[in-house]
């Protein structure tokens, strides 16, 4: 079976990081590791960490030599992978426990190097498991298949979802960017031609805001978005301009989810 190195960026996250870490560990496809990196939180995330690992050995938590955001230590999680697959999902979200057998199936009959998922969003205050998770109508749902010019549009693809095969695409990193570092993976995947696949079960639980609300964090995403497209992706400004139009747009839609 392939192993698969689940990458985790912790930041003060005790309070939801135990239901993140038992969705994985109580995955079908058991074969897996679990790369977290906690980035120097101030919480009891890292002991946390410490009592999971005690418990399994799949568990591989590392401290961060500086705080250095969700993109760096995404990277240094990548760096210790063992995989054949690297996946990521974030300590405030959780997979479903059939995720990585369905998505690991579903990657070999579509041959694709890069596969993601719908996925269910949750309230924010949800203090469930995984294992327990009752299917509600609040579902992003994913595209069929995505090429970079749809990319360059929308990001469609939800980080807790994705998943990449090291040995068609060796080991990628995420570009050093304060924010929308997972944005910028796809689309330099994509820019080298390969495109992604989308399977349309809700396999993971994304935990947001209240249906209806689009919250501060998404709207200062915009400059980032415009430093992507202008300086990673170096597009023209009417390029530009028509790209952010349509993360603005997915973003208002989303949040109505």
């Amino acid at each position: 079976m392939p192993l698969v190195s689940v990458v985790m960026p912790v930041y003060n996250s005790a309070a939801t990081l135990g239901a993140a870490v038992r969705s994985v560990l109580t995955q079908t496809h058991s074969d897996l590791e679990l790369l977290v990196t906690d980035d120097r939180s101030s919480d009891d995330s890292m002991d946390l960490l410490r009592e999971f690992a005690q418990q399994d050995k799949r568990v591989l938590p590392e401290s961060a030599p500086e705080q250095g955001g969700a993109g760096r230590a995404r990277n240094l999680a990548i760096e210790r992978a063992r995989g054949d697959f690297i996946a990521f999902l974030d300590s405030d979200d959780m997979w479903l426990p059939e995720k990585t057998e369905k998505q690991l199936a579903f990657a070999a009959e579509a041959t694709a190097p890069l596969t993601f998922t719908s996925y269910f969003k949750m309230d924010a205050d949800h203090d469930g498991e995984s294992t327990d998770w009752t299917p509600n109508a609040r579902v992003v749902r994913a595209r069929e298949h995505v090429d970079y010019r749809e990319m360059l549009v929308q990001d469609h693809i939800g980080a807790l979802t994705a998943m990449y095969d090291r040995s068609v695409l060796g080991t990628r990193l995420m570009p050093e960017m304060r924010k929308r570092q997972d944005y910028a993976l796809w689309l330099s995947i994509m820019r080298d031609g390969h495109d992604a696949r989308g399977l349309a079960e809700p396999l993971a639980v994304y935990r947001a805001h209240q249906a209806g609300s689009l919250s501060s964090n998404k709207l200062s995403l915009v400059k980032y978005n415009w430093a992507l497209y202008r300086e990673h992706e170096h597009l023209s400004v009417p390029r530009a301009t028509r790209a952010l139009a349509g993360a603005a747009w997915q973003s208002l839609r989303n949040s109505r989810i």
